[in-house]
């Protein structure tokens, strides 16, 4: 049940503030440390501790909630490498050794980067906003359960039935307020996406340079080598025609083979370029021509009504064709499903094999991957030794029809930018002053009350004023980053 799992996930992830607390003391003591007293080597520890932390909350979060948080850090710099004159050159400077040109450009590279600075605000905060919505629909069901049967007030059972109810959303709204701390930067997704359409050009570049010349190799020594010889059986005939009538004719006979084995070959060319059954008859019926052509038995299940792009259906033709290609050299049956998950292509490609599969540098399988990258397509493999392979084909946006709209993105242009604007100006207010302070307030009971609404409240209800000043700020920026309107949709988010 998804409320019971909600809850579950709940308590283990606000478990981790047993060791959170200790490691945020340690690496904030480490960060505090090398800025005051100028012990910088101490800086690039401590961040690495704060990231380890930001690294199991988003394995965490997007194993259990369904929320992908990418990695938003910049590329490490590149090692240093001594120049011809056996020094280390950085900066102007030569150095003997490259320990210290070493920790200043580590130390540029932790301090430049904005995730540092994020992170270490979300270690600081996140104990609070974890155990009140991770942890927070548990303690009000077993509150609501005590006020019923201990104090008799029989409104805790219902309050016990809401908290069950709304454990997947509170656990959903951590996930967005880690995402807002913890994922990249609209800045930091823009310089990805560049340097990853960078990267996908190049080997687009250098897949289709590979391309022509095996076109141009088969050309060259299979059907233009055989029309050489058809001409020249051709000239040899014309000489014998007069005197030697059926030997000319012999010749004719073996040329007009020739001439046909060379459009067979080219047939045979064209198809791998683009088969004429793709293009007449779609990317099941082709893998179904592929299957009937494999010596394996291979079975295909295809559940697909509409069609992808052509570039598209050919890049994912010639993928399952490599596969299985690959299979055919240690399988002897196949089986082939072809689905669609939203508006994402999905082929999946499983064999009986000895397993052991992996993708290596040069290798079919990450050829398949760099052709697939083009259409933000990717390959996962799953091949344990002795259990056969499985590899997984997912292209993303390859279908036709409207994707799923989240009900906060269905809201009118006009209320949408309102909301937007009113969610992150204002979701401070309730969660650090009326939230993080007020905890900190009623832990030391200071007299001056201020304007902290907690502490205005009769005790029984100053510590839940509290926890739903939180939640509500916690929503609020989690309400704020699913509106984003510069963001790109997170295939990770529901």
């Amino acid at each position: 049940m998804k409320q019971v799992r909600s809850l579950g996930y709940g308590l283990a992830i606000s478990a981790l503030v047993v060791v959170q607390i200790p490691v945020a003391l340690v690496a904030i003591l480490g960060v505090l440390v090398s800025t005051v007293a100028g012990m910088v080597f101490l800086l690039e520890p401590s961040v690495r501790l704060i990231r380890f932390m930001a690294g199991i909350d988003r394995n965490l979060i997007r194993r259990w909630v369904g929320v992908d948080i990418p990695t938003p850090y910049r590329p490490r710099p590149p090692a240093l490498v001594r120049a011809r004159d056996g020094y280390y050159h950085h900066k102007g400077k030569r150095y003997r050794t490259a320990a210290s040109p070493h920790i200043d450009r580590m130390l540029a590279w932790v301090i430049t980067d904005p995730a540092t600075w994020r992170e270490l605000v979300w270690i600081i905060l996140d104990p609070w906003t974890r155990s009140v919505l991770a942890f927070g629909p548990t303690f009000v069901i077993g509150l609501g359960i005590w006020l019923t049967f201990a104090e008799g007030l029989y409104w805790g059972l219902a309050l016990s039935v809401v908290a069950f109810f709304l454990a997947p959303a509170a656990l959903k709204n951590y996930a967005l307020y880690a995402l807002a701390l913890l994922g990249p930067t609209a800045n930091t997704q823009l310089v990805g996406q560049v340097n990853r359409l960078n990267q996908v050009r190049a080997d687009q570049l250098d897949l289709q340079a590979a391309e022509l010349r095996r076109i141009e190799r088969d050309l060259h020594d299979g059907a233009q080598a055989r029309m050489v010889a058809v001409g020249m059986t051709i000239g040899a005939a014309e000489q014998l025609l007069d005197h030697d009538p059926a030997a000319a004719k012999a010749l004719l006979v073996k040329a007009r083979e020739s001439s046909a084995t060379a459009l067979q070959e080219l047939r045979q060319l064209v198809r791998g370029i683009h088969p004429p059954v793709l293009a007449e008859r779609g990317l099941g019926d082709a893998i179904r021509a592929l299957a009937l052509d494999s010596p394996l038995k291979v079975k295909v299940h295809a559940d697909l009504l509409e069609r992808p792009e052509s570039p598209v259906e050919s890049a994912v033709y010639f993928a399952v064709s490599e596969l299985l290609a690959n299979a055919s050299r240690y399988a002897s049956k196949v089986t082939i499903d072809i689905s669609r998950r939203g508006r994402a292509l999905r082929v999946t490609v499983s064999d009986d094999g000895p397993g052991g599969a992996k993708a290596v540098p040069g290798g079919g399988l990450a050829g398949i991957e760099r052709r697939l990258a083009a259409f933000d397509g990717v390959l996962a493999v799953s091949s344990p030794p002795g259990g056969g392979t499985t590899a997984t084909i997912e292209v993303l946006d390859a279908l036709p029809g409207d994707a799923d709209v989240e009900p906060v993105n269905a809201l009118p242009k006009g209320w949408r930018g309102l909301l937007y604007a009113l969610c992150w100006s204002l979701c401070w207010l309730p969660l650090f002053p009326q939230g993080l302070v007020s905890t900190f307030m009623l832990i030391f009971q200071p007299e001056e009350r201020s304007w902290f609404l907690a502490l205005h409240m009769p005790p029984p209800f100053q510590w839940p004023t509290v926890a739903f000043m939180i939640a509500l700020g916690a929503t609020m920026l989690a309400t704020g980053i699913r509106l984003n309107p510069t963001a790109g949709k997170n295939p990770g988010v529901c």
